[in-house]
């Protein structure tokens, strides 16, 4: 598998889990789901949990795509593929599991200008 695609699919699943853990607990530890009671610090336990893979995939992604390691991107290529995957993730993770996100033409334009900003980091 190349460099590349490595460095995408495991930013892809680190991106999966970092958002389970910031924002899954809205969903799943909620009064519609009768586990609102669960105290704060067990909530914070379980991200941490689920944080820690998110590292276990962020970090060997970061290592792989690096080309201080021998990788395809440089350190601001990878941190501007980590925000759109990001974003990405957020929104099919907010849209699915939410259900109450909407998309606008304020966040068609954001994305838009992200794409740009992809364009030009790579053109450098």
């Amino acid at each position: 598998m190349s460099k590349y695609i490595s460095t995408i699919g495991l930013l892809i699943l680190s991106n999966a889990f970092m958002t389970l853990a910031w924002y899954g607990h809205l969903k799943f530890f909620n009064k519609e789901g009768g586990h609102a009671s669960t105290p704060l610090w067990m909530i914070i336990l379980l991200s941490w949990g689920l944080a820690f893979f998110e590292y276990c995939f962020q970090v060997p992604a970061n290592r792989i795509g690096s080309s201080e390691m021998g990788g395809p991107f440089s350190l601001v290529q990878l941190k501007i593929i980590q925000e759109v995957i990001t974003l990405i993730v957020f929104m099919i993770f907010s849209v699915t599991v939410f259900k109450n996100t909407q998309f606008t033409i304020n966040h068609l334009i954001g994305f838009i200008l992200l794409i740009g900003a992809v364009y030009f980091i790579f053109k450098a």
